[in-house]
């Protein structure tokens, strides 16, 4: 968002300048002000792209990759949950087999048991689906976001070489719009009197 203000700031400025009445008495000025408003119009369009590369190859594989997290946060729910019922199921057997073996507790023994193996079973496949993804997810991060990171150096390479582009370009068109050395020397320097024949401050 910064640099997208900063280049949406750089236009309005440029905007300002060329409407300012200077710019209607000095051509040179003129002509100045043109090539930078310009150059911040083709910065704007290219920060504007570049955020538009970001956003399609970094942020939204992102989100897109975060979205897996809740399924795999369910798998270690639901294998937390059939853990809890195994245990209780299995305490509930080990009571019942340290009773007294009559008749009826016997039965009851049986019955706990055949409570227990589909828990049991069902645990025992949850945690083994658990233990093989963990890896699986965890070693397809580097593959996944390898293209998200190359993506944002590219874009920031192109940005960057562009922008190196276009303020070389603005130099050489001011430069040229402007006078040479020796002439901009002397009218800074009369510019210079005219400032200080206005000054209170008189020199010494």
């Amino acid at each position: 968002g910064e640099n997208f203000s900063v280049g949406r700031s750089a236009v309005k400025i440029s905007v300002d300048l060329l409407s300012n009445p200077l710019c209607e008495q000095d051509q040179a000025l003129l002509d100045s002000m043109t090539a930078l408003d310009t150059a911040m119009r083709r910065m704007d369009a290219f920060n504007q792209e570049k955020v538009n590369q970001i956003q399609k190859t970094v942020i939204d594989p992102l989100k897109k990759y975060s979205s897996v997290f809740p399924s795999l946060n369910m798998a270690v729910k639901r294998r937390e949950q059939a853990l809890q019922d195994y245990k209780r199921l299995q305490s509930k057997v080990e009571k019942y087999e340290e009773k007294e073996k009559t008749g009826p507790m016997v039965v009851k023994l049986h019955q706990a048991r055949e409570e227990l193996r589909p828990v049991k079973e069902d645990f025992e496949a949850k945690n083994k689906q658990l233990l093989e993804e963990m890896p699986k997810f965890y070693s397809s991060r580097i593959d996944y976001f390898q293209p998200s990171f190359e993506a944002l150096i590219r874009a920031q390479v192109v940005y960057f070489t562009e922008m190196h582009k276009i303020f070389s370009e603005l130099t050489e068109q001011i430069d040229q719009a402007r006078l040479t050395d020796p002439e901009r020397e002397r009218e800074n320097e009369a510019r210079l009197n005219e400032l200080r024949a206005l000054s209170i401050v008189a020199d010494d």
